[in-house]
């Protein structure tokens, strides 16, 4: 395992904007606040979404779109840099009207209402190619 220490600079409390794209709201608040590593946590509700789901064997990512209202029962993720831009790298559990859960890497969606906690820290975390898993990972 590989890890460093990190010290939080700040947290934030974020209403989403409605009818934007959910992770693209949050590299845009990541870049306006200059903040390079962080955690966030968030809830709310989409208008449809696309999930990626990484598929082990091939190393490939299958994307599944949904295009229907979805309450966004979790979406937990972090910011750090990919290819020298901010990218948020965002889970979602999504439910539908009867219950049903769907989850997976949450790609994009159109934001109904949502709601972020973001704790930023006081470093620079990039993400390099690993070639055991063919994944963008952090380099720590």
């Amino acid at each position: 395992m590989d890890y460093r220490e990190v010290d939080t600079a700040s947290e934030y409390v974020c209403r989403l904007d409605h009818g934007a794209d959910w992770r693209g709201q949050i590299e845009e608040f990541a870049a306006a606040q200059d903040i390079d590593a962080a955690f966030f946590y968030g809830l709310g509700a989409v208008q449809d979404a696309e999930v990626l789901y990484y598929e082990q064997d091939r190393q490939e990512y299958d994307a599944i779109e949904f295009d229907e209202p979805l309450e966004v029962a979790a979406c937990v993720g972090n910011v750090s840099h990919l290819e020298g831009e901010r990218f948020a790298h965002t889970h979602a559990v999504l439910s539908r009207p009867d219950g049903t859960a769907l989850a997976g890497h949450l790609d994009r969606a159109t934001v109904f209402a949502g709601e972020l906690y973001v704790r930023a820290f006081d470093t620079h975390l990039e993400r390099e190619h690993d070639e055991a898993t063919d994944l963008d990972l952090w380099n720590l």
